[in-house]
């Protein structure tokens, strides 16, 4: 389905550069919306998934705030609190850094790994279910595309 289909657009676009940034913005909104409703099970939200992720790349090595907020996916997410709310869930534990008293390091608790384990296996079949729209050529190609437009 086109993107004038799904937003109910009758008139075209100025440009094609305005056409592929509304469907990018919405797209994304369609795959956040996608994420949230797998995760909303476990209770946990996106920017909260994005954090556990970073950690358990890092696992056993503990992570400074400063760090997760510079890996975050949503750069307007705060760090700090969402380590708050993760640490009230037991899913990972905050303690100060040895070599410097001002910063926190964070770590992803066994129940955060366990917790992200159940989790991959349903972002999996999503995953799975996407295959069949794009070949991996044409997935590394748009990731390509999408890094150009950053850079």
């Amino acid at each position: 389905m086109s993107i004038e289909t799904d937003i109910k657009q009758t008139t075209p676009f100025k440009t094609p550069y305005h056409r592929v940034m509304v469907n990018l913005i919405y797209t994304s909104n369609w795959i956040a919306d996608n994420q949230t409703r797998i995760l909303k099970p476990f209770g946990l939200t996106l920017q909260q998934y994005n954090v556990l992720r970073i950690l358990r790349g890092q696992h056993p090595n503990p992570v400074k705030v400063s760090d997760i907020t510079e890996r975050m996916l949503d750069k307007m997410s705060n760090a700090s609190r969402l380590v708050d709310k993760l640490v009230l869930k037991r899913l990972v534990l905050r303690t100060e850094c040895p070599s410097d008293r001002r910063a926190v390091d964070v770590v992803i608790t066994e129940q955060g790994l366990a917790l992200l384990k159940r989790i991959d296996a349903h972002l999996t079949e999503w995953d799975e279910s996407q295959r069949c729209k794009l070949t991996e050529d044409e997935a590394v190609l748009l990731s390509d595309l999408l890094d150009r437009m950053r850079s």
